[in-house]
């Protein structure tokens, strides 16, 4: 019988969590003298209540979460979370729409970014706020489950990255614990030093805050509808593109690290390979960016690195209005949504681990066409790689590019024109936000799309940032039978 009581209690949990966090937009509201805080506080006890009740309702002594629970954990999450937080959008001065506060909402939990508000520099400062919040909770809640669940579940070819050597289909809850506790104070420290550097180069206090939450999640979400562009600082948008870096590593070396492992960053084979396409596309894109509009090489590298590094890594701000980058930038930039940053980190999109097997599996392939009787071994990180991890990121990948074209589709079909209808499929499933062309671009919002456009997107969203199986799973005769 399917006891998922377990799954329950945790979501509750979540749920006390989201409406204690809801404690600093009242807060802030309160100090601004606006009546958002009214909006908040009613969200807040709303949320705790449903919360506390899941908690009573379902509290058991199991301290093992089997990979059925697993599955339906997080989905639930993530769901219930974007229900939730989306409550206080639809209340405020705002006045979005359930399903642009849905839309608004999800966005900041997958850390996609994407908005359908407009004029965010007269927004109230606690709905700004609750954006960056909800970008930072993601973060931190990808990066858990990029390295406790996932590997568990071997979706997408995540086995690679267990963090422990114990039984693959059960985690205990002390030992994902101590995870949590290790995994959340470096991600503090990261957000907290970010904020600083931000403060000190001209930032306002909550700009800084709101921005530092945004960035080591990859998110996104500005308090400024021109995003990083409104403070026109070289410096500010040098520290941005550090921790845009600095959160699409992967956490599961920077605690390497901190056990003494200091050598692992140097070693890691998806950290070579992000740096060195990184440094090639801002070549590149410098050289494009001189060539089309005789900019001097100093800017040219500035706005080539903060928008490629953006884009890439899913952060989505933006300091220039690249839709005016000629059709070359534009190509590098659609096909970088879909790449992304390291296994385990904030990032989304595809991860550079899975291009890196895929691009090992057609080497071998054409080796094979040579030597039909060879025997080529591909490793990860000095390790060879089972042909099970190569399948499970072969149908991944697969499925993504299934997913992305559907999403495009059903874009297209309610009259969406084809650069905004793919361009924000791409976006969406790759966790980006902005998306190309006028509409969507790093000047606009998505908040001329249709509502049934709306849905479709943050479905999507969701299918990316579980990484497609996670979801797919549930659909499944099988999943369910005891």
């Amino acid at each position: 019988m399917n006891d998922f009581r377990p799954v329950l209690y945790v979501v509750g949990v979540l749920l006390c969590l989201t409406s204690l966090a809801m404690i600093l937009p009242i807060f802030i509201d309160l100090l601004n003298n606006s009546q958002d805080w009214k909006v908040f506080l009613f969200s807040s006890f709303f949320t705790f209540f449903i919360g506390i009740v899941l908690i009573f309702s379902f509290k058991n002594p199991v301290k093992k979460i089997t990979l059925r629970q697993a599955f339906l954990l997080t989905v639930m999450s993530w769901t219930a979370v974007s229900f939730f937080s989306s409550i206080p959008f639809m209340y405020s001065e705002s006045q979005l729409s359930f399903t642009n506060a849905f839309f608004e909402s999800i966005s900041g939990v997958t850390t996609t970014g994407a908005t359908v508000i407009n004029d965010l520099d007269n927004l109230s400062k606690g709905i700004l706020l609750w954006r960056s919040l909800l970008q930072w909770f993601g973060g931190i809640g990808i990066i858990l489950l990029a390295l406790s669940i996932l590997p568990m579940l071997q979706v997408g070819g995540m086995q690679l990255f267990h963090m422990e050597s114990d039984d693959p289909y059960e985690k205990t809850l002390p030992k994902v614990s101590k995870v949590v506790i290790e995994i959340a104070s470096l991600y503090l420290f990261l957000t907290v030093s970010c904020a600083i550097l931000y403060f000190l180069s001209g930032m306002s206090g909550f700009d800084a805050f709101a921005h530092a939450m945004t960035t080591i999640a990859t998110g996104g979400f500005s308090t400024s509808d021109q995003s990083f562009a409104k403070f026109n600082s070289d410096s500010i948008e040098w520290i941005c593109v550090i921790f845009m870096i600095l959160g699409s590593l992967p956490f599961a070396v920077y605690l390497k690290s901190l056990h003494g492992d200091f050598k692992s960053f140097f070693k890691d084979d998806q950290i070579k390979l992000f740096f060195s396409l990184t440094l090639l596309l801002i070549i590149a894109m410098t050289a494009w960016l001189i060539i089309i509009s005789n900019q001097s090489l100093s800017i040219s590298i500035r706005q080539s690195s903060f928008n490629i590094i953006s884009i890439l890594t899913g952060t989505g701000y933006s300091s220039t209005n690249f839709n005016l980058w000629g059709s070359f930038g534009l190509v590098i930039l659609f096909i970088i949504m879909f790449i992304g940053g390291c296994a385990g980190s904030t990032t989304g999109g595809i991860k550079i681990f899975r291009i890196q097997l895929l691009f090992s599996a057609g080497r071998n392939q054409i080796k094979k066409l040579i030597q039909p009787h060879g025997v080529f071994i591909t490793t990860f990180n000095s390790k060879p790689i089972k042909e099970e991890a190569f399948t499970s990121v072969m149908g991944f990948f697969f499925l993504y590019i299934v997913f992305f074209s559907l999403s495009a589709a059903f874009l297209s079909f309610m009259g969406i024109d084809f650069l905004t209808a793919i361009s924000a499929s791409a976006s969406a499933i790759s966790n980006v936000g902005p998306g190309l062309g006028n509409i969507i671009g790093p000047s606009g919002s998505y908040a001329t799309l249709p509502d049934a456009a709306k849905w479709t997107l943050s479905l999507t969203m969701m299918i990316g940032r579980l990484e497609i199986f996670t979801i797919l799973v549930l659909f499944s005769k099988f999943f369910w039978k005891s």
